[in-house]
């Protein structure tokens, strides 16, 4: 059976494949082929070492990406994407960036290294904050859904989320002078109500990269692609398919 192209969806920090779930089922009866990688020190795939960059992690994950891809990536699997959008331009036949970060303020790199020094201190609690950002309890949100995020957040190898974390909390510096270099169509996407992958990222990554695009959802937060599927494939399948014409 002919598909549409191979769409490669990459998660964030802490996460794994799972959260991809209803979006790869929309896109698999869409007729694409749907990989869901479990990004280096998460799900399934082996534990990182000390001092992993977001090279490292994006050479990885370019064993299992084959040429011509769609990369959409999430938080940090954006991030992935967009190096190896920029590094292996033949693996890249699109790049769309959801709730990316992109060239941290000073004041925003102290929130995150803050975050940060919080897991190294006390990774449970990390988590339960993560939780009440992403998930706050007038939200309406499904409470199965928490549920499966928390378990997924607290069966990590918490050494590798650290470093992990750590690429996702520095490497939007190393990246912002290779933006402009990514020749790819390009589409950037977040939530209006994402307090750590800002509607101001999500410009400044569409200013950055040529011909992106930059989409603002109203009322989304920052796990939305778990939490509203539907409104993401709402943009992600119109621009896959300008792509493929």
């Amino acid at each position: 059976m002919t598909t549409r192209g191979t769409v490669v969806l990459l998660h964030g920090v802490g996460l794994d494949h799972t959260l991809w779930a209803p979006v790869r089922g929309a896109l698999e009866s869409e007729g694409f082929r749907v990989l869901t990688p479990d990004l280096p020190g998460h799900g399934d795939a082996a534990p990182v070492p000390d001092g992993v960059t977001l090279a490292d992690l994006a050479g990885q994950v370019a064993e299992v990406v084959p040429a011509g891809s769609h990369l959409v990536g999430f938080s940090l699997g954006a991030l992935v994407a967009q190096h190896l959008a920029r590094f292996r331009p033949d693996l890249a036949a699109s790049l769309v960036s959801v709730s990316s970060v992109c060239r941290r303020t000073p004041a925003e790199r102290e929130a995150v290294l803050a975050r940060l020094a919080t897991a190294e201190a006390d990774f449970p609690a990390s988590v339960a904050a993560s939780l009440d950002r992403w998930f706050p309890a007038d939200d309406g949100v499904d409470p199965d859904l928490v549920r499966r995020t928390e378990k997924t957040l607290l069966a990590n190898d918490t050494t590798s989320y650290l470093r992990c974390y750590r690429v996702f909390a520095t490497a939007d510096a190393e990246l912002a002078d290779e933006l402009a270099r990514i020749t790819v169509p390009a589409l950037a996407v977040t939530g209006d109500l994402d307090p750590g992958s800002t509607p101001d990222m999500t410009r400044r990554l569409a200013e950055a990269v040529p011909g992106c695009r930059a989409v603002v959802v109203p009322g989304a937060r920052h796990l939305w692609p778990a939490q509203r599927p539907a409104d993401l494939l709402s943009h992600l399948v119109p621009f896959l398919e300008g792509v493929g014409r």
